[in-house]
């Protein structure tokens, strides 16, 4: 009896040994415990160079929360934004952009938070797929497109003389003539359905809002082919003068 209770007691004391040995095992020390701000900005910086964004945003992250006030806090702030960019979290980086903005609004480097979330949403939406096998942009959704336009034209904007305002501008053009396209896809395929005043009406929208696209003779080709589909005739005559006033080579102005 007595070695029963014996067995017993050093079966739990193996297991509760083994037990906290476990639970030991799972818990990791945090190395940066006693780091500076200057140690721990140095190693966030390394990582975000070295392509390691994980452990750079979980740094950046650990600088703030233990040092709220000062200089490398604010750059903290500014630099997880294009971490979470290159660590392919968009919302993330959208949402510290933001916050960063919000915060500072006449910080020396605010127009990089601008330029973050025009990055951001310029490339959000392509898949691995699209990075080996790109397809044409303006069959994506527009979404991302509109926003990125928007974020680059808010940068140009406020800050014509940035150093990012040049590059904004030219992916402006970019994201210009990619939503143009898309209008076409959507007006042909509303030709396709049928629906002949929805076709004009984007087609009109193209000529209108987005001049100097490549997509601009493309609508009016369309749009002399929906109004002679309409009995239009007057309106497929002006439509054509006008396309073989500035593009005598498209086809439709023949």
């Amino acid at each position: 009896m007595a070695l029963d209770r014996t067995l017993r007691g050093l079966v739990l004391l193996a297991a509760s040994v083994l037990l906290a040995g476990c639970s030991g095992w799972g818990e990791k020390e945090d190395i940066t415990k006693n780091w500076s701000a200057q140690r721990l900005y140095a190693a966030a910086k390394e990582q975000l160079d070295n392509g390691e964004y994980e452990t750079a945003i979980d740094y950046y992250q650990k600088l703030e929360s233990r040092y709220p006030f000062g200089p490398l806090a604010e750059q903290a702030q500014i630099e997880v934004a294009y971490a979470y960019y290159r660590y392919d979290e968009p919302a993330s980086a959208i949402a510290a952009a933001d916050r960063f903005i919000k915060l500072h609004p006449q910080h020396p480097n605010v127009d990089y938070a601008y330029y973050i979330k025009g990055l951001t949403n310029f490339n959000r939406g392509r898949s691995l797929v699209d990075r080996f096998l790109p397809k044409d942009p303006s069959e994506r959704d527009p979404g991302s497109a509109l926003l990125s336009f928007r974020d680059f034209e808010e940068l140009v904007s406020k800050f014509p003389d940035s150093k990012y305002a040049p590059d904004a501008a030219q992916r402006m053009l970019f994201l210009k003539d990619t939503l143009a396209k898309h209008e076409i896809h959507v007006a042909q395929y509303y030709m396709r359905r049928g629906a002949l005043v929805a076709a004009v009406n984007r087609a009109k929208t193209v000529v209108e809002s987005y001049q100097g696209t490549t997509a601009v003779p493309d609508a009016l080709g369309l749009m002399v082919e929906v109004y002679e589909k309409l009995d239009m005739p007057a309106l497929a005559a002006d439509a054509r003068r006008v396309l073989a006033m500035n593009y005598p080579d498209h086809p439709a102005a023949r």
